[in-house]
């Protein structure tokens, strides 16, 4: 017993594995990023996600809000002018019977998809979009 307990002081001590740093307050950089993300978010919509226009948004803006003042008013943007649009489209369903809901409902979703890509450009690189049409549900 007394050689293993020998053996076991006389081995070398390695140093322990370096920790990654504690995670610290959001750089601006990764606000940009999660900024981008909110508006980025309601391409969900696109894929064929029920309401993923507005929960895609929704979620990281709820996650991310309270990191950073940037971020959070990204969400609030994008969620603001994502239900603008829904409401806009449900409108346009219902003009679908008087044959002009579908050029609406084209014209919204070329309309959407452009804000949303020029919205999360403009985040990316630290700067706000202010949405067209876009009613102020969220302050």
């Amino acid at each position: 017993m007394a050689e293993n307990n020998e053996n076991l002081s006389a081995a070398p001590s390695t140093p322990p594995a370096a920790l990654p740093p504690a995670a610290g307050p959001m750089t601006e950089k990764n606000a940009f990023t999660w900024g981008m993300f909110c508006h980025l978010a309601a391409l969900a919509g696109f894929i064929g996600i029920p309401f993923g226009n507005i929960i895609g948004p929704l979620v990281v803006w709820l996650i991310k809000k309270d990191e950073h003042p940037f971020i959070e008013q990204q969400g609030r943007a994008a969620l603001n002018f994502q239900i603008s649009m829904a409401i806009y489209g449900i409108v346009a369903a219902l003009l679908i019977f008087i044959v002009i809901g579908f050029l609406l409902l084209i014209a919204l979703g070329i309309f959407d998809l452009i804000f949303v890509i020029m919205a999360s450009i403009k985040a990316s690189k630290g700067e706000t979009q202010k949405y067209p049409l876009s009613i102020t549900f969220i302050k």
